[in-house]
């Protein structure tokens, strides 16, 4: 009876922390559309919001640690329910940085104060978000289904993200050659491309953490990435 029990009530843990996890992701998905439509249409509020919904992902990420914790500690679970939990965890991890990524760039809409309005770059950007907010849904579904080729799919995608960010780069690069006056809100939006980017990179590393959770190791095989050199030297990790 008492194993039964002790069962029954880890698996009612284990449901709110695949719960509050969900939440996370509905909260991170939202962040990432609208801060990118904030930036194209220069909508400062819708800016602003993304910033201040950072604080609730925060919360979020700080109650699924303290409910993590607080199970191992009273269920004592051992491999794959400990796995569970460490999963949950580090999906958790990833999608409060996530929100930081989105948050960034909710800031940066207000510097784009211009005339200069180049519909390529945005249509580039817009796609690029598209695939990133895609494989975002993509792994959190895998996640919540432990769904190991769904997860893995999303793992091999990264490459074309990478394309598109280093084909904006090259766009944005012109565009200040041309006119310096073009050259600060390029800039701006370097680091936004970069950020969906490395978006994509989190995506990537809940896959990994799927593959964690069902094969109880990492994935050895080199993650796939497109050639990023000239982007990566040029925009520093901040």
């Amino acid at each position: 009876m008492g194993t039964e029990h002790t069962a029954k009530a880890f698996d009612t843990d284990l449901q709110e922390l695949t719960r509050l996890v969900a939440e996370m992701g509905g909260i991170a998905e939202r962040m990432i559309v609208d801060s990118v439509d904030a930036l194209i249409r220069r909508d400062v509020p819708l800016g602003q919001r993304v910033v201040t919904t950072d604080a609730d992902l925060d919360a979020l990420q700080k109650r699924i640690e303290e409910r993590a914790v607080l199970t191992i500690a009273r269920r004592q679970p051992m491999a794959v329910d400990l796995r569970e939990i460490v999963g949950a965890m580090r999906v958790a991890t990833d999608l409060e940085r996530i929100g930081d990524l989105a948050k960034n760039m909710g800031k940066r809409v207000a510097a784009l104060e211009t005339d200069f309005h180049p519909l390529k770059l945005f249509r580039g950007l817009e796609h690029m978000t598209d695939l990133v907010q895609q494989q975002v849904k993509s792994v959190l579904d895998a996640y919540a289904a432990h769904d190991l080729p769904a997860a893995m799919a999303v793992w091999k995608g990264d490459e074309e993200v990478d394309a598109i960010c280093t084909s904006l780069f090259r766009e944005l690069l012109t565009y200040m050659m041309e006119d310096p006056r073009n050259i600060s809100f390029c800039i701006h939006l370097m680091f936004c491309a970069k950020n969906i980017e490395r978006i994509g990179d989190h995506a990537t590393n809940i896959a990994e953490t799927v593959f964690y959770m069902i094969e109880g190791q990492a994935i050895t095989d080199k993650r796939p990435k497109g050639d990023m050199t000239t982007f990566a030297t040029t925009i520093p990790n901040t």
